[in-house]
């Protein structure tokens, strides 16, 4: 009996692995599925599979030796891998600014790591880190759990949470296979290391895998298994196509103007928004492109429109578009984890990728998104180290935007006179960038994006073999 274990964290995993057609494919090369979930049980509402059971996973809370553990490998891993300048960056911005008790203790982790970080040093460290929760309650509950249902096969759709490695450590515990999804585009060559040690590894692409070789080369090559990834399926699905004239009609836009949509970050990495919107918007008000333009504004999904309602005083005619995600669970230490998207905000999203003219955002995996559209992108980073704005110019460097940079897909803006020069470009002549933007595509994602959750389904089938 093929019994399919699926941990789905937050949100974004629900979104890519529930409302694609992961589950419904899963369900049908397995003989019984289980969701162990992060989110509450009522988001889970609109699956239907007979052979398919969702259960809340009891919250792990560090302890204090397991949070020094952990934080060792991850800054170890960081240091070992500086020569890459997001690992750098991303070290250099965690460097504790206070001297608080726990901040002299990762000062201390950042000195000794300096010296001591080689693959063997790290891989000691972690199994220091998950032997100091082994006795843990929770650690015990899971290995209980597991034990019940007994799945021949645990499928992590996220490779990064540490809070999920007491259920890593209760499944390899209990000699269970255990795989697992690289979950976005940067987290290879720029963030921390993963929560543990798995048998096999699904990766977006030829690309992602041969960073996964060399970040982690203890990985056996036959290991991993390019299959694409379920985040862009939605885009290929029926369910959530719109008509042009439907979309025109819930956005209240005008047919014969051309549409410039500005993809914000959330707060934390798109402190520039609101002064890459003011720019938009008075440019288009100044008529600079030389012909008529409407402004539609997509804020995260992480966060509120709050921190836009000056703006959206100042330029009652921008349209904006708020990401109709729910929030499933009130008081979570991490709330943004406990959103998930409505079918209606992927079908606004699709539609919007579909049927705007130009798509602009800070350096955002939405890059690729209007991409597989074959829509101009430009990317705005307006700040840097001399002036006064966030430096979000310095995510040119990171490895993985950097590829995006050098292939010419798209434009980088780095001030206001260049990013209304590019808008008239990209309008002008919107297939200019076309072939790079394919390029772009199939070195980023290896795998047509129709039929991704069948292939995905059918190699989490073969490894169960």
């Amino acid at each position: 009996m093929k019994k399919l274990a699926i941990v789905i964290t937050d949100g974004v995993g629900f979104r890519n692995f529930v409302m694609s057609d992961f589950i419904n494919e899963v369900a049908q090369k397995f003989d019984e599925v289980i969701i162990y979930s992060g989110l509450p049980l009522s988001a889970y509402d609109t699956i239907s599979q007979e052979n398919c059971t969702i259960k809340e996973l009891a919250v792990f809370l560090e302890g204090k030796w397991t949070w020094f553990f952990r934080k060792w490998k991850e800054v170890a891993h960081l240091q070992k891998n500086q020569s890459f300048y997001g690992m750098k960056d991303n070290m250099i911005s965690g460097y504790p600014a206070t001297n608080s008790l726990r901040s002299i203790v990762v000062k201390g982790i950042y000195f000794v790591t300096r010296f001591v970080h080689s693959y063997r040093s790290i891989l000691f460290i972690e199994k220091l880190q998950f032997l100091s929760f082994s006795k843990n309650k929770i650690t015990k509950s899971y290995l209980q759990l597991l034990h019940k249902d007994n799945p021949t096969h645990v499928f992590f759709t996220h490779q990064r949470p540490p809070y999920l490695a007491p259920f890593l450590y209760a499944a390899t515990k209990l000699k269970i296979p255990v795989s697992t999804f690289i979950f976005s585009w940067d987290n290879l060559a720029s963030k921390g290391r993963m929560l543990g040690a798995f048998d096999y590894f699904l990766v977006w692409s030829h690309l992602m895998k041969n960073e996964l070789l060399y970040f982690y080369p203890n990985v056996k090559e036959e290991n991993i298994k390019v299959v694409g990834t379920p985040q862009f399926e939605p885009y290929v699905m029926d369910k959530y196509k719109t008509d042009r004239q439907d979309f025109y009609t819930k956005f209240a836009l005008e047919g014969s103007q051309k549409i410039i949509c500005f993809s914000c970050a959330d707060a934390s990495i798109g402190a520039n928004d609101p002064v890459v919107i003011r720019t938009i918007a008075n440019a288009i008000r100044e008529n600079k492109m030389g012909f008529p333009c409407q402004f539609l504004v997509r804020t995260s999904p992480a966060e509120g429109p709050e921190r836009f309602a000056e703006i959206q005083k100042d330029f009652p005619e921008i349209i904006w578009n708020n990401p109709k995600w729910i929030l499933t669970r009130d008081h979570h230490t991490e709330s943004w984890s406990q959103r998930i998207p409505s079918e209606e905000d992927i079908r606004d999203l699709r539609s919007i990728l579909e049927y705007v003219d130009l798509n602009i955002n800070m350096c955002s995996t939405m890059s690729l998104d209007f991409m597989l559209f074959d829509k101009p992108v430009i990317n705005t980073v307006f700040g840097n180290t001399e002036n006064d704005l966030y430096n979000d110019q310095r995510f040119l460097g990171y490895d993985h935007f950097k590829k995006v940079v050098d292939s010419q897909s798209v434009t980088i803006a780095k001030n206001p006179t260049e990013l209304i020069a590019q808008i008239k470009e990209a309008l002008v002549n919107p297939s200019a960038r076309s072939k790079e933007r394919k390029t772009m595509i199939e070195l980023q994602i290896s795998e047509q994006l129709m039929g991704t959750s069948k292939r995905i389904a059918a190699t989490l089938s073969q490894l169960n073999e």
